[in-house]
């Protein structure tokens, strides 16, 4: 493995302070860029340097040029789905200007590679067969699915046209420690918090609504092994399983120990029925496999929130 310099957007966020930790226990040089929008200063990463930044302005483009990364893991976004429906200008501000500001800086810094965190469910929209591969069409039904569509377009773009090698990782639901309630895969952040702290949760419709949810070691470690591999292109990392949102409040039940009623509301408007995403592609390119079942991820993120409980 060789030693690199690396630039985490949104570094200080959910997913992202795990890929930081990840970079850093292999020996990487880090810096992080997180405006804290949405990310925490809590979640920084001891070892890594931080700038805090929108990656939007100018500055930016600056600081990129002048640190010269080798490799950009880029995870700044607008994430939540509900919020780019109400203001899809916004999302795709961040998640598409913000794209494209970062790819002419990388392209003009010398920039090897950028690994772009992307969103399966989200671009695939219903699915018409389970899992989705990455050849499945994209039909994204949100703004926030539009614009990472229209991001990886970008970073395609740019890398037919001379700029960074890209590779773009669709994540199923990602979960565990440190997790926000943000995005669709937050109901695990917010049912563990709630749980423990005698709160009750409450089930949109009918809980048989399905997802892939895939634990955030197991992302951090497919970051890495996409910036030491020889590829390129749209990736699928989750676990082509789907678990449905009753399972998993009662493995939360368990864990937790919460006794309380797990009572069911109405059903969100636009919520996909079914979600869950094909990663033979990952294991064959990446040697990638998710490691980190379920059961056991659901109790090291309550064990996690149960240890912290300023962020329940």
């Amino acid at each position: 493995m060789k030693i690199m310099r690396c630039l985490i957007t949104g570094g200080a966020g959910f997913i992202g302070s795990h890929v930081a930790e990840a970079c850093l226990a292999a020996g990487h040089e880090v810096m992080v860029v997180d405006d804290l929008s949405s990310g925490h200063r809590r979640n920084l990463q001891r070892g890594a340097d931080f700038r805090e930044m929108d990656i939007r302005l100018e500055a930016f483009s600056d600081l990129l040029l002048d640190f010269k990364p080798q490799a950009v893991f880029h995870l700044a976004a607008q994430m939540d789905v509900r919020k780019s429906v109400a203001d899809p200008v916004l999302d795709a501000s961040i998640n598409v200007l913000g794209t494209v500001r970062l790819l002419q800086a990388a392209a003009r810094a010398g920039t090897a590679k950028v690994i772009f965190s992307s969103t399966g469910g989200a671009i695939y929209g219903e699915q018409e067969h389970f899992p989705a591969t990455e050849r499945h069409p994209c039909r994204p039904v949100s703004p926030y699915g539009t614009s990472k569509l229209c991001a990886e377009n970008y970073l395609d773009l740019f890398a037919r046209s001379g700029g960074p090698a890209r590779v773009a990782l669709r994540y199923a639901n990602v979960y565990g420690p440190r997790q926000d309630p943000h995005g669709e895969a937050g109901v695990v952040a917010i049912f563990a918090r709630k749980m423990l702290s005698g709160r009750t949760p409450v089930i949109n419709g009918d809980g048989k609504q399905t997802r892939d949810f895939v634990f955030a070691v197991d992302v951090a470690r497919a970051n890495l092994l996409a910036l030491d591999a020889e590829v390129e292109g749209e990736i699928n990392i989750g676990t082509g399983i789907e678990s449905d949102i009753n399972t998993m409040a009662e493995i939360l039940r368990k864990h937790t120990g919460f006794s309380g009623s797990l009572p069911h509301g109405p059903a969100m408007p636009g919520e996909q029925s079914r979600s869950s995403i094909d990663p033979s592609r990952a294991a064959e390119l990446l040697g990638w496999r998710p490691q980190i079942e379920l059961d056991n991820g659901l109790w090291e993120t309550v064990e996690y929130f149960r240890h912290n409980p300023e962020e329940a």
